[in-house]
């Protein structure tokens, strides 16, 4: 029997127009909702977070596809979890809750596994 092996996930981040259109007072509102999901991400059972890139300087304006504005590089337990995450920017609430995250974000993940550099 085969022990069960860890997912290696990077999980792509794209804010989009409806970011970039908001007022000071909703992009406020989006960075706390932002804030929580990332939070959220990380207390998932089993999720390691391994490390965080943000190219908010370089990258300016909405991201719909590569290149994305902020990866989160994580080993995650199975699948499930996987979409657990991904879930977040659906039920994540931004300010009083109308909306949710994912009116202003968008995630794609990209599953594979570790890759052990050989000596």
């Amino acid at each position: 029997m085969s022990e069960k092996s860890i997912l290696r996930v990077l999980f792509c981040i794209g804010v989009n127009q409806n970011f970039m259109d908001a007022a000071d007072k909703e992009m406020r509102d989006v960075w706390d909702a932002f804030v929580a999901m990332m939070q959220g991400i990380s207390r998932l059972p089993g999720v390691r977070v391994l490390g965080v890139l943000d190219d908010d300087r370089i990258m300016v304006g909405p991201s719909s596809t590569f290149p994305w504005t902020t990866y989160i590089l994580a080993d995650v337990p199975d699948y499930d979890t996987v979409i657990a995450a991904c879930n977040l920017l659906r039920i994540t609430p931004v300010g009083d809750g109308t909306h949710k995250l994912w009116k202003y974000m968008r995630v794609e993940a990209r599953i594979g596994r570790e890759l052990v550099i050989p000596n």
